[in-house]
């Protein structure tokens, strides 16, 4: 369950990228990928070092994956970013 809560959170802040420059990599789908892998690797290295199972969820599960999401769009931004200058050079 809390895989879905991971998964459910990384797409309701991809959302909000539509506010920021297109500047990812692979434009707003490279976004999504990278909100969604985020938020369930950062949020599946929280749950397993706490001790719980992936069947317990509590508010916390879903407070795990934001910064998850914040750490996947980095990436993927950082990515994109580099792409886009070395293609003008």
């Amino acid at each position: 369950m809390a895989l879905v809560v991971w998964f459910t959170v990384g797409i309701a802040l991809w959302h909000f990228t539509v506010f920021l420059p297109d500047r990812f990599w692979q434009g707003i789908v490279g976004a999504l990928l990278g909100s969604t892998i985020g938020a369930i690797v950062v949020g599946a290295i929280a749950q397993a070092a706490s001790g719980k199972s992936l069947g317990e969820t509590d508010i916390g599960t879903a407070l795990l994956a934001v910064p998850g999401v914040a750490l996947g769009l980095a990436v993927v931004w950082a990515v994109g970013v580099r792409q886009e200058s070395q293609q003008q050079a």
